[in-house]
């Protein structure tokens, strides 16, 4: 268990330290919710029907982006073989992150859906 968090932290403390995977997630998730009622146009009652799906595909979208990234600079720097070598099993790492990525992109995207929401006409009591 101690690992497991440990490798958590570690995670976080990388991905605060570099920056930029949050932001160019919301960025993303926000490009895709406004430029959606251009592609359909001015009908706000189908807007607000179809609104739903069209948070939750840009969220699903705008998390893939970091998702290359999970592995690779433990790869290239030789941090996975030592991580490998631990006495945590595989499984437990690629848990540990895939949590320290939810937590810096999924959770961000997550508080950001409600105000994104907002933009497609999406009444208070509808939101996902």
């Amino acid at each position: 268990m101690n690992a497991f968090l440990a490798l958590v932290k570690r995670d976080l403390a990388l991905a605060l330290r570099i920056g930029g995977g949050a932001s160019f997630a919301l960025v993303f998730f926000l490009m895709i919710v406004t430029l959606t009622p251009f592609a359909i146009g001015p009908d706000l009652n189908l807007l607000a029907r179809i609104a739903p799906a069209i948070l939750w595909i840009g969220a699903v979208l705008a998390t893939l982006i970091g998702l290359d990234r999970l592995f690779q600079a433990d790869a290239e720097d030789g941090t996975l073989d030592l991580i490998k070598a631990s006495p945590l099993p595989l499984e437990g790492v690629v848990l540990a992150k895939c949590l320290a990525h939810w937590l810096t992109t999924g959770l961000p995207l997550a508080l950001a859906a409600p105000l994104f929401g907002l933009l497609l006409a999406m009444e208070p009591s509808e939101r996902p």
